[in-house]
Parts: structure tokens; C-alpha cells; sequence
């Protein structure tokens, strides 16, 4: 099945899905087969999630309630989908502490927020901080463009109509700049999320069989600040593993940094320099995150 296929993959976060890929008459069943996997599949050190269903559908109270009593302690974390405001997330939260207690959860669960509405966008730093509860924000751009009436037509992808055209200069042709219309939400989500000690995760690119296309994303959100992106075919798994992952030149220039640190401190110098150039305070904080992460990756590898 898909679900073994996945926990064998080189993915860091398993998602299974109860939301949108699960027709309302299969609710049910659906849970009941997440449910039985996270009983029986193997999921290593896999983060393993649930996509429940979102908090104005009749569904999301049973899928809390029968995840949690009945599917063990395997499930890590609920990514919580159409978040609007602070409210959604305290109604999930009260529900899944009433559950935890229930059965004596000994692990907490964790929310994974996907911000993809108008309205969760308005309200996401309030969103960020509304729960104990809360890991990371995730950028949904399919119900984003539903929410604000937006003409882009590929998910997640770039839109050949965005862009700005050069002005007039006689004969000469004028050019056509493509932009980023996903550029503004997706750095509102990360700094929301960084404002508040949360991952930010860029969400899925549609176009399965443009690589290139994904790749770029990629890159495009790993500049931003997200530190990983939906991949919803396995193809996509690699792309995003080698895109935000520290390269190893990454890893050598920013061991180099700490190294000349390290030095600076033992001389009594005030200031760090390397190859010539003046190192700054947030020039080595970078380079310990970049450091630490390769540490984090080489271990569970």
C-alpha cells in the first residue's frame, strides 16, 4: 500500500490524510485505515501526522477522539487544515487534551497549522501563538487562491500573467518580468512563524512532472526562511531533501566561521575575521544553525 511506501521513503514528516483527498462517504473507512496503520506500519523515526478534518466539518471531533484513543502513541502530530483564527486552534487543543487524558496519553500532540485561507492569513501571527500545542505553520496555496478569488491557475507554481511590463523606449522591444505571486503570504507565514519559535514549511507544487519547476520553489522558500516543502509524489522527496539541506561546501564555510570564532576568543579578540573579512554576530548565528541542522540530518540518517 501507499502508507508502508511512504514510511520507507526518505521523507522526514509522514502526512496521512483524512481531509481533502477522503470523499465525505469515506470518512469513515479512511480513518479507521489511518488509524490501523498507525498501529501497524513501521514508520521508523519518521514525524508521523494526520491531516484531520477542519473545525466546520461534522468529522473533526471523532477524528481527535478515535485517533487518540485508539491508535496508540505512534501519532505525533494533527496538521490542522482551514485555520481562520486563534479560536480554531484552542477548539482543537481542548478537545485533544480532554482526549490525551482520557486514554493517559503519555506523548503530547503537536498542530501543524495550514494557513490557506484570506482570513488565516489576516490573523496568523495571532494564529502562531495560540497554542502550546504548535510546531509549525504550513502555506496551503490551492484554498488560498479559492479564498481570495485569485486568477493563478498553477499551484504553487509560478503564473505567466504576474509580472510588470518595461516602459516605453521607442522602437526597442519592451520586456515582461515574471513575479512571485505567492512571494507575500509565504513570507507573512514565515515570520509569523519565526516570530514565534514555529518551523515554516512551504506547501505543495501541483505540476508533479516539472521537477525544474519544483526545485525552484524550493529554493524560492529555503531563501524565504522555510525549512521544508510539501512533496505530494515521490519525485518530489529527493528535490526538496537536497534543497533544504545544508550543502557540504554550506557546511564547510560555516564550520570555518565557528572555527575562526573559536580561535577569536581564545586570543581575547573582540572581533572575528576570516579570509580577510569581518565575521558578524549574525553571520556565526547562521552558521551554527547551518552546522547544527547538517548534525540533525547526519544522525538519522
Amino acid at each position: 500500500g501507499l502508507i508502508p511506501k511512504a514510511a520507507k521513503s526518505a521523507a522526514d514528516v509522514i502526512v496521512l490524510d483524512l481531509e481533502d483527498s477522503v470523499a465525505p462517504s469515506q470518512k469513515d473507512t479512511a480513518r479507521k485505515n489511518v488509524i490501523e496503520a498507525l498501529r501497524e506500519v513501521d514508520f521508523g523515526n519518521k514525524t508521523v501526522a494526520v491531516r484531520i478534518n477542519a473545525s466546520d466539518t461534522t468529522f473533526q471531533h471523532k477524528d481527535i477522539a478515535d485517533l487518540i484513543a485508539q491508535s496508540g502513541e505512534r501519532l505525533d502530530m494533527f496538521v490542522l487544515p482551514m485555520v481562520g483564527n486563534a479560536s480554531d486552534i484552542y477548539a482543537v487543543d481542548m478537545l485533544t487534551t480532554q482526549a490525551e487524558r482520557a486514554v493517559g496519553r503519555k506523548k503530547r500532540i503537536g498542530f501543524g497549522i495550514i494557513v490557506e485561507t484570506a482570513l488565516g492569513l489576516a490573523n496568523v501571527h495571532e494564529i502562531a501563538a495560540a497554542s502550546k500545542r504548535n510546531e509549525s505553520l504550513h502555506f496551503g496555496a490551492g484554498d488560498y487562491v479559492t479564498s481570495i478569488r485569485s486568477r493563478a491557475m498553477k499551484i504553487g507554481g509560478a503564473s505567466h500573467t504576474y509580472g510588470v511590463l518595461t516602459d516605453v523606449d521607442g522602437e526597442k522591444p519592451r520586456d515582461f518580468h515574471w513575479g512571485d505571486v505567492w512571494h507575500y503570504a509565504l513570507a507573512r507565514i514565515v515570520v509569523a512563524a519565526r516570530a514565534y519559535g514555529l518551523r515554516a514549511i512551504d506547501g505543495p507544487f501541483a505540476d508533479i512532472a516539472d521537477p525544474d519547476g519544483y526545485r525552484a520553489q524550493c529554493n524560492r522558500g529555503a531563501v524565504l526562511g522555510c525549512e521544508g516543502k510539501w512533496a505530494i509524489h515521490p519525485s518530489q522527496v529527493a528535490l526538496a531533501n537536497e534543497v533544504h539541506s545544508p550543502s557540504e561546501l554550506e557546511v564547510k564555510k560555516a564550520s570555518r566561521i565557528l572555527e575562526a570564532m573559536e580561535r577569536a576568543q581564545c586570543e581575547g579578540l573582540g572581533a572575528v575575521s576570516l579570509d580577510g573579512r569581518l565575521v558578524d554576530i549574525a553571520s556565526i548565528k547562521q552558521a551554527e544553525h547551518i552546522v547544527e541542522k547538517a548534525n540533525v540530518i547526519a544522525a538519522n540518517i
